[in-house]
C-alpha cells in the first residue's frame, strides 16, 4: 500500500470537522451511542423526519379522511409534491420523479412498460455484479413475455470480480438488445458508471436504457434530463434517510411523457378524473402515470422533512463533503491498515467512487462482528467485503478516524477470531 502524507491525529481529524460548513447538520439527526458507517444500508433518523411522519399521524387524528384533501400536506397530491421536491437530487424536471411503490415495484412497472420485445431486439442487458432484486425482477418480466431468461438476460462478466468495464457493456450492445438496466453505483464495490456516456452509446444504436439509483441517490449529483436517461428508480431508505420501508422513487424522461405504463392502477390517472370512476383510465401526462395504488402515507411522510435539508444544501455540496470523507477514509486505511491483510476494492479516483468504501479481507464477517462489539456500526457483503459509508449529513472526519483505529486495534489484538465465522441473517 502507497504510504501517505496526511496526519495521522485525531487532532488533525478535528481540524477538519472545524472546518466543515455542514457540521451543523449532524444536530438535525439522532446519533446511535456507536459510530454509524452503514447509511448506504439505512439512514439514520432526523429530527425533521420523525416530525412530519408525526404531523401526519395528527392529520389523521384530527382530519380523517379530510386529510387527502385538507391540512398541510394534502395527502392527495403528497406523491407529486415530493416527487418535486426530489428532482434536484437526480437532475429531473419536477414532472418526471414520483414518489411511489418500492424499488423491485418500481423495477417491474419500468420494465413492463419499456422492455417490448420484437422481432430480433429481445435482449435485456444486466451485469454479474448487480443488486439480486434487479436480476430476480428481469428474469420475471423475461419470463412474462413468453422467453427464456437465460438466454434472453445478458450478465456483463466483472474481469476481476470487483467492477464492470463500460467497454464490456458497450460491446454488449447488439441489434438483439431491446433493453439495458444497470445500477448508477455497484452495491459491492462501490464503483460509479459513467451514465451520460452509457446512455449516449445505448441511444446510438436504438436502445433503451435505465438506471437503479439506489446506491447514488441522496450522495452523487445526477443530471438524467440533460443525459437523456429513458427511465431510472431508487428507494428513499439509504442516503436520503426516509426510513426503513419508506416509498421508493422513480424518473421517467417526459419525452415519454402520454405512453400508457406496462402496469396500470387507479392513481396512474390524470388527479382530476381520477375519481370519475370510469373504467376507461385517462392516463396522467407525468411521471405519476406510473404510480398504481393509494400511497403508503406514513411509509412516505418522513420524507417530508428529510428532503427539506437537500433543499437547503445542495447535492454538489454533499457529494464534495462526501469525497473528502471516503479519500480520508482510505488514506487511513493505507497506512494505519498496511500489512494486515486489507485491499480496497472500490475505484480510487472519485469521478469512478460512489458513497462508500469497500474494504475487502477474508475474515470480513468476523471483523464486522468485532467493530460492532467495539462501538463501529459497519455493513457486510457476502463473501469478503466490509463496506464503509460515512455519510456527509452526519458523519465526521473524527468519526472516520476513530472507526480506523478501532480497525487496528482488533486485527493487533486479534479479536475477531472469537466470532464464529457465519454471516447473521442479516447482514
Amino acid at each position: 500500500m502507497a504510504q501517505s502524507s496526511i496526519p495521522l491525529t485525531q487532532n488533525y481529524a478535528q481540524q477538519l470537522d472545524a472546518a466543515d460548513e455542514l457540521a451543523k447538520y449532524r444536530e438535525e439527526f439522532y446519533l446511535l451511542p456507536s459510530i454509524y458507517m452503514d447509511g448506504n444500508s439505512l439512514g439514520l433518523l432526523s429530527r425533521r423526519a420523525e416530525k412530519s411522519l408525526l404531523d401526519v399521524l395528527q392529520s389523521w387524528k384530527e382530519l380523517g379522511i379530510d386529510g387527502w384533501t385538507t391540512g398541510e400536506h394534502p395527502w392527495f397530491f403528497l406523491s407529486e409534491k415530493l416527487g418535486e421536491m426530489s428532482a434536484a437530487l437526480v437532475g429531473a424536471e419536477p414532472e418526471e420523479v414520483i414518489v411511489t411503490g418500492s424499488t423491485t415495484v418500481n423495477l417491474h412497472q419500468l420494465a413492463a412498460t419499456f422492455y417490448q420485445p420484437k422481432g430480433k431486439r429481445t435482449k435485456i442487458i444486466a451485469t454479474e455484479l448487480d443488486f439480486p432484486t434487479d436480476i430476480y425482477a428481469l428474469q420475471s418480466q423475461i419470463k412474462l413475455h413468453g422467453l427464456d431468461a437465460e438466454e434472453q438476460l445478458i450478465r456483463i462478466a466483472s474481469r476481476d470480480g470487483r467492477l464492470i468495464e463500460e467497454e464490456d457493456i458497450i460491446a454488449a450492445m447488439t441489434e438483439e438488445v431491446a433493453l439495458v438496466i444497470l445500477p448508477t453505483v455497484f452495491y459491492r464495490s462501490g464503483q460509479l458508471l459513467d451514465i451520460e456516456r452509457l446512455t449516449k452509446a445505448a441511444h446510438e444504436k436504438g436502445i433503451v436504457i435505465g438506471f437503479d439509483g439506489c446506491h447514488s441517490v441522496g450522495a452523487i449529483p445526477h443530471e438524467f434530463s440533460k443525459w437523456g436517461v429513458d427511465f431510472a428508480y431508487w428507494c428513499n431508505y439509504k442516503y436520503v434517510n426516509g426510513g426503513p420501508g419508506c416509498v421508493g422513487s422513480l424518473y421517467v424522461n417526459r419525452k415519454h411523457f402520454g405512453r400508457v405504463p406496462g402496469l396500470t392502477g387507479w392513481f396512474s390517472s390524470k388527479k382530476d378524473k381520477q375519481f370519475a370512476m370510469e373504467h376507461t383510465l385517462d392516463v396522467c401526462e407525468t411521471a405519476g402515470a406510473y404510480q398504481l395504488g393509494t400511497p403508503h402515507m406514513l411509509s412516505v411522510a418522513p420524507l417530508i422533512g428529510s428532503l427539506t435539508m437537500f433543499q437547503e444544501v445542495p447535492i454538489e455540496k454533499l457529494r464534495e463533503k462526501s469525497l473528502k470523507l471516503t479519500r480520508y477514509l482510505m488514506d487511513l486505511i493505507e497506512v494505519e491498515l498496511a500489512g494486515m491483510g486489507f485491499s480496497i476494492a472500490n475505484p480510487q479516483e472519485d469521478e469512478r467512487r460512489g458513497g462508500h468504501v469497500s474494504l475487502e479481507h477474508a475474515e470480513a464477517v468476523r471483523i464486522c462482528k468485532a467493530l460492532k462489539e467495539s462501538g463501529i456500526i459497519p455493513d457486510f457483503r457476502a463473501p469478503n467485503i466490509i463496506r464503509l459509508a460515512p455519510v456527509a449529513f452526519y458523519n465526521t472526519y473524527t468519526d472516520v478516524w476513530e472507526c480506523v483505529q478501532v480497525l487496528k486495534a482488533i486485527m493487533q489484538e486479534k479479536r475477531y477470531e472469537k466470532f464464529e465465522n457465519k454471516r447473521g441473517v442479516v447482514a
